[in-house]
């Protein structure tokens, strides 16, 4: 027996035109072409994508800054300063279990949802917490929980990518957004998921052309999410990226035991390697013994093609990361799709932002896949390629409101007149800031060292055990 799909199955708003079920679907298919191309010779879009005829309906010079959004991602208290004070329009974070970073990013705990949540709302940004690894039968009872605590706390939205957690949100109405992890890929697969998120992350894997083509489809079909509103795209824009389809890595559970998967990934990829011949033990020398590690994501020189294709929310990765990335990275980011908006997207300011987050943490930089390259590009460094590193130097003592002047113990490295300094904090987030003048026993001195109680001005409030480090070049090894 012949078994036809039928698309009376599928909601109102996602189910094809009239026109698209009838007639011959050749006919149809060229009908279609012929449409798309006279868009694309109408189209006031950039030339990469009119070559391909993707025809893009809503343009950024139309658009203003509240149209997108940018995710920071935060794994400690520092970070979720960090990121408020850089301008981040939402932040992401994951408790102790169920989280893609539960063993490298585990800061916060069940009993944090309300202070994160109060926290976001009063600064105007969006709260999402991350219930995104895979969800065994026996972790029902604890993912039930932890969406309970989230919409009674009063999170923005919850990111999953199990089926289970998308459907119990539905069932309590918490809003969901999709992980990274579904690997969407295709229009296809967001209509089936569109029943449960308003915001889709699509695969790390598509290029603009295919990302334009999805966003495209989604405003033609009116595809919209259970908000009523139609699909945003969300991508990720900075960051590390795995060596595998996303979610798809079993190199951490075949190796250690502990598996990516569920949040426990132990970066086997990361590590160097030597290619053996098996047959005569004969050991072969290449010229990067880190085969599998990927450089870090960056778009910023090229975010004015992701904001053309249709993509509204730009996550940046990095919540095992420090403050200082956070608020770089986020800055940046900022700064560059404001500059897209306001025409004023430079290659001396796309200069000045590749500088900037060349300091932070980093492994190499490439564009990942998004411009239709299909080759991974592999990092030279084990660690941070970052031309700048924290040295700590103590931590704060006192601040003196009218003065601007802070109080530090030193308890590790020296620090002297010209250097870069850091500051960060629970509530300070982060601070840089140049040594102009130092004080020990209010006396002006050019160097100070362990032990000492020093003061000097500093651009903005402090707290006691605010940590100050100071922020060197980085020496590459040869």
């Amino acid at each position: 027996m012949k078994t036809e799909f039928s698309y009376l199955a599928l909601p109102n708003r996602i189910r094809p035109s009239r026109e698209a079920k009838v007639g011959n679907l050749f006919k149809e298919t060229a009908k279609k072409a012929q449409r798309e191309r006279k868009k694309a010779k109408n189209t006031t879009a950039s030339p990469v994508y009119r070559e391909k005829g993707v025809s893009l309906q809503t343009k950024p010079h139309t658009m203003t800054r509240k149209d997108f959004e940018i995710m920071a991602p935060v794994g400690s208290r520092e970070s979720l300063a960090a990121a408020i004070k850089a301008g981040a329009d939402s932040i992401y974070f994951g408790i102790e279990n169920l989280n893609m970073r539960a063993h490298s990013a585990s800061t916060f705990t069940i009993d944090d949802l309300k202070e994160m949540a109060q926290t976001c709302a009063a600064h105007g940004i969006k709260s999402y917490l991350t219930v995104n690894t895979i969800i065994y039968g026996e972790d029902l009872p604890l993912m039930r929980t932890i969406i309970d605590a989230a919409k009674e706390a009063g999170i923005s939205a919850v990111i999953a990518s199990d089926v289970a957690a998308m459907m119990y949100c539905r069932q309590i109405g918490q809003e969901v957004h999709l992980s990274t992890q579904l690997n969407i890929s295709n229009i296809e697969a967001l209509k089936f998921y569109a029943q449960f998120a308003d915001v889709v992350v699509l695969a790390r894997e598509l290029n603009m052309t295919q990302v334009a083509d999805i966003h495209r489809q989604i405003e033609e079909q009116r595809i919209c999410g259970p908000g009523g509103e139609l699909i945003r795209i969300e991508m990720f824009c900075h960051g590390a990226l795995c060596m595998a389809i996303s979610g798809k890595c079993y190199l951490s559970l075949d190796n250690t035991g502990r598996s990516a998967n569920r949040g426990a990934c132990m970066q086997i990829c990361r590590r160097g390697y030597i290619v053996k011949d098996r047959e005569t033990g004969t050991e072969l020398e290449i010229d990067n013994k880190y085969i599998m590690s990927p450089k870090d994501l960056k778009t910023v020189r090229f975010i004015d093609r992701m904001m053309e294709a249709g993509v509204r929310v730009f996550k940046i990765e990095g919540r095992a990361r420090g403050p200082e990335y956070v608020a770089t990275v986020v800055g940046c980011y900022q700064e560059a799709i404001q500059s897209v908006l306001d025409g004023t997207f430079t290659e001396e300011k796309k200069d000045g932002w590749d500088e900037r987050l060349a300091r932070v943490f980093n492994r190499g930089f490439w564009d990942g896949y998004y411009q239709g390259q299909t080759l991974g590009e592999w990092t030279t460094n084990y660690g941070s390629a970052a031309t700048e590193k924290k040295v700590y130097v103590g931590k704060a003592i006192k601040y003196f409101s009218k003065l601007g002047v802070g109080e530090f113990q030193i308890e590790a490295a020296d620090m002297s007149v010209g250097d870069r300094l850091l500051v960060t904090g629970p509530t300070t987030g982060v601070l840089f800031m140049d040594l102009e003048e130092v004080r020990y026993d209010l006396k002006p001195v050019e160097t100070v060292g362990k032990g000492m109680r020093v003061s000097f001005k500093v651009p903005e409030k402090i707290r006691p055990n605010d940590k100050l480090y100071k922020l060197v070049k980085s020496v590459k090894e040869a």
